[in-house]
């Protein structure tokens, strides 16, 4: 099996991939310089010393490890911390961070060569990986290497589980690799001991702790900006739920003048996409890098710019999470709520179902299956009690993971 995933990606490189790249470049969803990393050409220097790895996908982890970064920068033991990402978009979020020793590579194509080609560079001390990132050619040169494979916040649905229920022997090569397995909720727990994986523990949702310490001077420009307005936020929106949060607006309109609808697109290269569709409703639309002082006679305040959606969040009373009205499985609701935000979305949350319990349990969330319920059900004052119960929440999850990491980083750094 290992042989066959090899050589369809030996062919897919040498056919379609320079395609891929390619298009992906012109689409602006590509680094046109960093691109090169995903074939294992590092344009960063490895220092000497001991280095940590971080791998998630894409932002949404990423910025789950924003406070374990924090904490290792501070670490004397350290000399580099290495996060890699296989998106655009998480690369240019990591770059608002001002981070002294953390540096950021694109993740390379799983093919033997450029994983030996990383691994023989960057020299891993130990190795994170970050929710559902499970890749055979690298587990099997990691494990080689006798580096450490940590699985941190792992997240397996029903749908993944099955996927590699049918290929049994050729996953329980892949998940005996893995030294330790942090699950982030109890159903991922079970799907683990189902999948064979030989160490588990659980220490809760890592995604309760994101950090909230990389706040500049535009929010004071921002809240200034927004005082006289009734706002509410529509967050990490995907297409066709902008549309679903512009008829909420027409709908509150009738209500209130003073109303602001600001959407944040899961994707940003879609604003132009965006403006054009929420135009048709004859709504008026600016955008945020446009830097317009007057929000006079504005209805929309698209957020087109990377690494800025928590500074909305503290400033909305109601958010709307997106990827729920369309069958995504949601997005990550707990930034929004640890502001004290009153939480709507959609009908498919099936990536945050444990999450949505709890919210629902402190009455934070509701579900919306209209924009006129949607309107009918957004409030424009805070619950700052709702937001400290999540905090405090994120802390102790936050502590606990600290101290297993630790113990992990210090012992095997005593082994080199």
């Amino acid at each position: 099996m290992f042989f066959l995933y090899q050589l369809i990606l030996t062919l897919l490189i040498f056919t379609i991939a320079p395609l891929i790249f390619f298009y992906r470049i012109f689409k602006n969803k590509e680094d046109k310089k960093r691109f090169i990393e995903k074939l294992s050409l590092s344009t960063i220097k490895r220092k000497k010393g001991k280095l940590i790895w971080f791998h998630g996908a894409s932002v949404g982890e990423l910025l789950s490890i924003i406070p374990l970064i924090r904490h290792y920068e501070k670490d004397k033991s350290i000399q580099q911390i290495l996060v890699t990402s296989s998106t655009l978009s998480s690369s240019k979020v990591l770059k608002k961070f001002s981070f002294k020793k953390t540096i950021h590579q694109f993740y390379p194509i799983d093919h033997l060569y450029f994983v030996n080609k990383f691994i023989t560079y960057w020299k891993p001390n130990i190795s994170i990986f970050i929710e559902s990132e499970l890749w055979p050619t690298m587990f099997k040169k990691i494990y080689k290497e006798n580096i450490p494979l940590i699985l941190l916040n792992a997240r397996i649905t029903k749908k993944t589980f099955q996927r590699w229920k049918k290929i049994n022997l050729f996953s329980k090569n892949i998940f005996n690799k893995v030294s330790v397995s942090y699950p982030q909720n109890l159903e991922t727990k079970k799907y683990l001991k189902k999948l064979n994986f030989l160490k588990i523990k659980f220490l809760g949702n890592l995604k309760f702790a994101e950090d909230n310490e990389n706040f500049d001077k535009k929010y004071d420009y921002l809240k200034f900006k927004f005082k006289n307005k009734r706002i509410w936020v529509a967050s990490s929106t995907h297409k066709n739920e902008e549309i679903f949060c512009a008829k909420a607006h027409l709908e509150l309109k009738k209500k209130f003048k003073n109303l602001l609808t600001i959407i944040i697109p899961r994707h940003v290269h879609r604003a132009n996409e965006i403006k054009r569709e929420i135009n048709n409703l004859n709504l008026n639309i600016v955008t945020h890098s446009s830097k317009r002082k007057s929000l006079d006679n504005i209805d929309i305040y698209l957020v087109d710019t990377f690494g800025e959606t928590q500074i909305f969040h503290d400033i909305g009373s109601s958010v709307f999470l997106g990827g729920s009205i369309i069958k995504r499985g949601g997005q990550n609701p707990l930034e929004a709520a640890r502001y004290g935000s009153k939480i709507f979305h959609g009908p498919n949350i099936d990536n945050f179902i444990d999450v949505y319990k709890l919210l629902n349990k402190f009455k934070i969330s509701r579900k919306v299956k209209t924009p006129k319920e949607l309107a009918s059900l957004l409030i424009f004052k805070k619950n700052k009690n709702q937001g400290i119960k999540i905090r405090n929440i994120g802390k102790k999850i936050l502590n606990k993971t600290i101290k297993e990491l630790d113990y992990l980083i210090k012992n095997d750094f005593k082994k080199t």
